[in-house]
């Protein structure tokens, strides 16, 4: 068969392969590019390798396409990159690896595209188009590659103890395209993944996390989470989130399985947000149950303060992964404290004091926190989450009233500590800041309006009862 390239694309390729042939190098476009344009996936990143130089058939494209940026090449990795419109192209000359055990970093010598393709991590990846005019178009498929996309399957072109424990990356990677592609892992390349899982342990955080965002911001990211805990993979780089697993019952009173509640509220999460932090959110909301689990013969199961926990374990978690320690992170501490607050709200008469303290402590956040808070409800009670669902209305119409009326969403009081110390002549004091707070609290129980006149009148009050003049 001959592959299929779009018009601008084909003109491109054959531009490559004209240059190819110029300079008697056998040249193709293998892996992602080809995987996703036979499955008919968007891919804007083409991967060129040639038997020959990499780097100097990259410069020679870069040339005749008048490309006027300058070629970015890596020598160390004897590879090249041009971007041509909106198609950016990676230029590699052909190898053959070799691993030492302690790390995937190959030692590589040139090869043929025979041993490029068998150093690829799975056959889909695998595939291979000729660019040289005589042969332009022909898919060279050694592996069987084919085949399997047609019958959605990940599988290592080789032995996958071998594939797996050269690149342990690979296993990570399995989950990804399983994920991504709804693809399922052969039980051949599966058992191989779980006989080297302990080899995870020679990858950087920051590789393991890049793979990991990436199923977090697939369509349904449980099918991955699925795969990494089945494997042994997650309790190697993730174990808190491990230890959700499972179900302990005594006298007969059994708590739901916190692994597959939160795939649950992730998977609905995605639904309605595409957003890698706020998936994130849904990944951590119940992250401190394992250590907060108690039994009473009154109470039950309990996990009380487990949103507290929670939020206190979030910097040392997106430290381990390298995650961002700025705003994203807070985002997502933020949300992990507050999941229980909307739900919690459902089950008492609302008032508008709640409304606003729940509105003032989540800020720009709070459609993000109730779209959460949505997801989070996944009783298999067809009753319970009817009930919970339609308090849950109740509770978002009553947030936008006390919105519309008192402007609490990123609220800060009328009076601040400058205004204060000016008015009673006083310098920074632990008394500026008792006013500043009582203040806040009166506006957000409904005892003063948020209004200025109304704040500066209870300032005076207050600055009154602790014996305090105004300045003159």
């Amino acid at each position: 068969m001959e592959f299929f390239f779009t018009k601008d694309e084909k003109d491109l390729a054959h531009a490559i392969g004209k240059v190819a042939d110029d300079l008697n190098f056998e040249t193709y476009v293998v892996g992602g590019f080809v995987r996703d344009r036979l499955i008919n996936r968007q891919s804007k990143d083409i991967d060129v390798v040639c038997v020959g130089d990499g780097i100097q058939l990259a410069q020679a494209v870069a040339e005749k396409l008048e490309i006027k940026q300058k070629v970015v090449v890596f020598k160390r990795f004897g590879t090249a990159m041009i971007k041509h419109h909106s198609i950016e192209l990676e230029f590699v000359g052909a190898r053959k690896e070799s691993y030492s055990a302690d790390s995937r970093k190959p030692n590589v010598s040139p090869g043929s595209l025979d041993d490029d393709q068998k150093r690829r991590d799975f056959t889909i990846n695998a595939l291979a188009v000729c660019l040289n005019l005589e042969r332009f178009g022909e898919l060279v498929d050694p592996f069987e590659g084919m085949t399997d996309l047609k019958n959605g399957i990940i599988r290592t072109p080789l032995d996958p103890d071998k594939t797996f424990s050269d690149d342990p990356l690979r296993m990570m990677r399995a989950a990804r395209f399983a994920t991504q592609l709804n693809y399922k892992i052969t039980d051949e390349t599966f058992a191989g993944i779980k006989r080297n899982a302990h080899r995870l342990k020679i990858i950087s955080a920051e590789r393991i996390t890049d793979e990991l965002n990436k199923i977090i911001l697939s369509k349904m990211p449980s099918i991955g989470f699925k795969y990494l805990s089945e494997a042994g993979l997650l309790n190697i780089f993730f174990p808190e989130f491990e230890k959700l697993r499972g179900v302990d019952i005594i006298n007969d009173i059994a708590h739901k399985d916190n692994f597959y509640h939160t795939l649950k509220v992730l998977d609905n999460l995605c639904e309605v947000s595409d957003d890698l932090w706020h998936r994130w959110a849904a990944i951590l909301h119940d992250i401190a149950k394992p250590p907060t689990k108690r039994f009473s013969e009154t109470s039950g199961w309990t996990f009380h303060g487990h949103e507290v926990v929670g939020a206190r374990m979030v910097p040392k978690l997106f430290k381990r992964f390298k995650l961002p320690l700025d705003h994203k992170m807070k985002y997502v501490q933020k949300l992990v404290r507050l999941h229980l607050r909307p739900i919690s709200l459902t089950n008492e008469d609302i008032t508008d004091s709640a409304m606003r303290r729940l509105l003032f402590d989540a800020g720009e956040d709070i459609d993000d926190l109730m779209m959460l808070c949505n997801a989070d409800i996944t009783s298999k009670n067809s009753n319970k989450v009817k009930r919970i669902k339609a308090n849950y209305e109740i509770v978002k119409q009553k947030l936008v009233e006390v919105e519309e009326n008192d402007k609490i969403r990123n609220w800060q009081p009328p009076i601040n500590g400058e205004l204060i110390m000016s008015t009673f002549g006083i310098g920074p004091s632990r008394a500026v800041g008792t006013i500043k707070d009582q203040i806040r609290e009166a506006i957000l129980d409904g005892i003063i309006p948020n209004q200025y006149e109304a704040a500066y009148d209870f300032m005076i009050e207050k600055g009154k009862e602790l014996g305090m003049k105004v300045s003159s």
